[in-house]
């Protein structure tokens, strides 16, 4: 057993962490960042943007009563302060605000077969995680249990103490709203099925099959199916608590379907005994999840799967470099790095297939189909991001997009598996790709593309699934109130139409850029219409009948919680008054002239209105930038921000991370750019924390190369610009554009 677990350490360091003195930059990544806080991260086995994921499933406690997804807003299949596990989940979701998938759940137990999973859950301890892996050490049966991904499958392996050994694959049970799925045996070690997700954000038709091959290395000494019974009147004292009884299907080997079924394999293990398990997944079949599986594995190799994983690892989080700086900023840098390339995900198949849009039907793709556009959030920084670091990834990103609007007529909104949600608001593809576009990348259908972005611009209400609130705004200048949300979250109406002025802003953008004149003044025109909501009255934009009275009463206060105002979603009046990034002089023009508006919006920070969770009012701290002398107020507010809302612990991220969203934030600001206008080609700077960065860039798509970030730290704690430089020459403004950054090579900045 001694010399077991010392080879077994020895794997551990081998496909974990650097052999060298020098730490890599997958070492700085500290997988538990984010996982508590309600940030929703989770620290299981993923590659970069790969369809396989295998994450912990602790959120049942052991009293069973923990966890209540609904009532406690929980979204993850994973929380740090729990320790009762219950299996790990194949495919999830990170850093989202609604519970989604998590199923396939792979629980290893001993002793007494027992398939109830009331009953079959272990405390853990001796967590450990690294990008690509994750073990922890369940304490009610001994058992070691270690897990890493492939893109498309997952192997896993547990080490057993002498005696009965059980694997059992739970299809019931999940984070997901969803119920029901199959199995079907196909051999002693494999069997295959599949289990209906979906129910994002509790739009009941956003539903989607996934497929499953489990295999397991050792061919067991029993296994065979099992299905809750229902409850029969008259016998309750032969029930096991109140959801009834697990009948177990010993001679049974066909397959089975139902709400709560699962298979179990039973071994006679001796000590120190390690099983792997093997599951691919799909999305279109369980033939190419059967393929995926065998393409990615070849047989059973625990250590290969996860040194492969830590090497792309290694080469995603290597295009940028860091120097100066703590250990603890750099495990910050480096974890929002790892958490910014998780979403979206591959959905084709290693033979190129993959669900349409909406439909029934299968395509294939030659390059990556990427799925799961939180667009919302990520329009705002993740995809500016994508493009500078990774623009190949970005670029088959937009072209995904452009195929699923020719398959059902639409851009996403927020998309999944092929199934619109409908979840928040706007017209967020636009931005996206007009942003791509703007800066240079341009190996995509901008035709089509744009001709997708006027349908939802411009057709009438009745007809517009994007905007089915749109002949308000075009009529009145504004949505009025009593227009409700697609994901039924109430009246939304001042934040709908804030989305759509960004929108059309970034289109009058693309429309110009493409020498479409008259469509370019008619979007710049419409995204002015924020001024229809400023009530000088309350310093704040404020909703508005379709009378054009205002809604009275009215407390700029109300919806802080993230509970929905009228007018306003999951956020108050003044997470939302700033958000009109495409014309700060006009908005500060409204508000009384520059001072009235730097006042204003320093009281939001003084007085804690500032949300760092909230998507409309992350870009806040760079606005000062576009008012001459106050641009201190940027680089103080991000500075206090950093500081205090993004750590190295578990609660280091400020609330939902969204897909990458908030760790993105953290990123572009500690590199000390970001971009604070969706669909407009520029970066407003702030003080950087490292004392060099290193921005490795793609040749081929920007030949002139790196990009270094330099910074002169007097001291520890200097975080105020006292001058800059750009390509060697003075630079005395605090925006700069795409094209100034990528071709001026050296960014320097000396702090105070």
């Amino acid at each position: 057993m001694k010399l077991k677990q010392s080879l077994l350490s020895a794997v551990f360091l081998s496909c974990t962490f650097s052999a060298s003195a020098q730490k890599s930059v997958v070492d700085y990544v500290d997988p538990f960042i984010g996982t508590t806080n309600f940030s929703v991260c989770t620290p299981g086995a993923i590659r970069p943007h790969s369809m396989m994921s295998v994450v912990p499933f602790n959120v049942m406690g052991s009293d069973l009563n923990v966890y209540d997804k609904d009532s406690r807003w929980w979204s993850t299949p994973y929380l740090y302060e729990n320790k009762y596990f219950t299996g790990f989940a194949h495919v999830t979701l990170s850093g989202v605000g609604c519970p989604e998938l998590g199923t396939l759940l792979l629980m290893p137990t001993s002793g007494k077969l027992d398939v109830d999973y009331h009953n079959y859950g272990s405390e853990y301890k001796n967590e450990k995680a690294s990008p690509g892996y994750y073990s922890n050490e369940l304490t009610k049966y001994g058992i070691r249990c270690e897990v890493t991904a492939a893109m498309r499958s997952s192997i896993e392996r547990f080490t057993f103490r002498k005696g009965e050994a059980h694997l059992l694959m739970n299809v019931g049970n999940g984070l997901t709203n969803e119920v029901g799925g199959s199995i079907k045996r196909v051999s002693l070690t494999e069997i295959e099925g599949t289990r209906l997700v979906g129910t994002f954000c509790y739009n009941s038709q956003a539903v989607f099959p996934m497929y499953f091959v489990m295999r397991v290395n050792k061919a067991p000494k029993e296994a065979g199916f099992w299905k809750k019974q229902p409850k029969l009147a008259g016998v309750a004292a032969e029930w096991d608590h109140d959801n009834g009884k697990y009948k177990l299907y010993k001679n049974y080997g066909r397959e089975l379907a139902g709400n709560e079924i699962g298979y179990y394999f039973s071994y006679d293990a001796e000590e120190g005994e390690q099983l792997e398990v093997q599951i691919g997944v799909s999305f279109v079949s369980t033939a190419n999840a059967r393929e995926n599986l065998e393409k990615e594995q070849q047989g059973f190799n625990f250590d290969k799967v996860c040194a492969e994983a830590r090497q792309e690892w290694e080469k995603t989080l290597s295009v940028v470099t860091v120097e100066g700086g703590s250990e603890a900023q750099k495990k910050i840098f480096y974890t929002a790095l790892y958490h910014s390339q998780i979403h979206p995900n591959v959905l084709q198949d290693v033979n190129g297939e993959y669900p349409k849009m909406e439909s029934a039907t299968n395509g294939v793709n030659s390059g990556n189909r990427y799925t799961v556009y939180s667009l919302w959030d990520t329009y705002r920084n993740v995809h500016q991001l994508e493009t500078l670091l990774y623009p190949e990834r970005q670029l088959d990103m937009v072209r995904s997009m452009i195929e699923m609007y020719k398959e059902w007529g639409w851009m996403p909104k927020w998309e999944l598996y092929g199934r619109e949600t409908w979840t928040m608001e706007g017209d967020p593809a636009i931005p996206v790709i007009t942003d791509t576009y703007l800066k240079g990348l341009r190996d995509f259908d901008i035709k089509t593309a744009y001709e997708a972005f006027r349908k939802s611009a411009t057709l009438p209400g009745k007809d517009n699934l994007m905007r089915p609130d749109i002949d308000g705004y075009i009529q009145k200048g504004y949505v009025p109130m009593g227009a409700y949300a697609q994901d039924n979250s109430g009246d939304n109406s001042v934040s709908h139409a804030l989305e759509y002025y960004i929108a059309d802003h970034a289109l009058s953008n693309l429309a110009s850029a493409l020498g479409h004149r008259g469509d370019a003044r008619l979007f710049l025109k419409r995204s002015l219409g924020y001024k229809n909501y400023y009530s000088k009255a309350d310093g704040t934009l404020r909703p508005k009948k379709a009378d054009g009275s205002w809604l009275s009463p009215f407390n700029p206060e109300d919806g802080a919680d993230f509970s929905n105002a009228p007018g306003f979603h999951e956020g108050s009046a003044w997470n939302y008054t700033f958000y009109v990034p495409h014309d700060i002089p006009g908005l500060a023009k409204l508000m009384g002239g520059g001072k009235a508006f730097v006042d204003k919006l320093q009281m939001v920070f003084d007085k804690g209105f500032y949300d760092p969770a909230n998507e409309p009012d992350i870009a806040y701290p760079y606005l000062f930038n576009y008012f001459k002398g106050e641009e201190w107020r940027t680089q103080e507010q991000t500075y206090r921000q950093l500081m205090k809302n993004f750590t190295d612990k578990p609660d280091g991220i400020p609330g939902n991370d969204d897909c990458g969203t908030m760790s993105t934030w953290a990123l572009f600001t500690m590199m000390g750019f970001y971009p604070d206008c969706p669909g407009s080609p520029y970066y407003s700077l702030t003080a950087p924390v490292f004392d060099r960065v290193t921005l490795h860039l793609d040749k081929r798509y920007y030949p002139e190369g790196d990009i270094v970030i330099e910074a002169v730290h007097p001291a520890k704690d200097s975080h105020l610009i006292q001058s800059m430089t750009l390509g060697g020459k003075k630079l005395g403004k605090y925006r700069i554009s795409h094209d100034e950054l990528t071709k001026g090579k050296l960014l320097k900045f000396v702090l105070k």
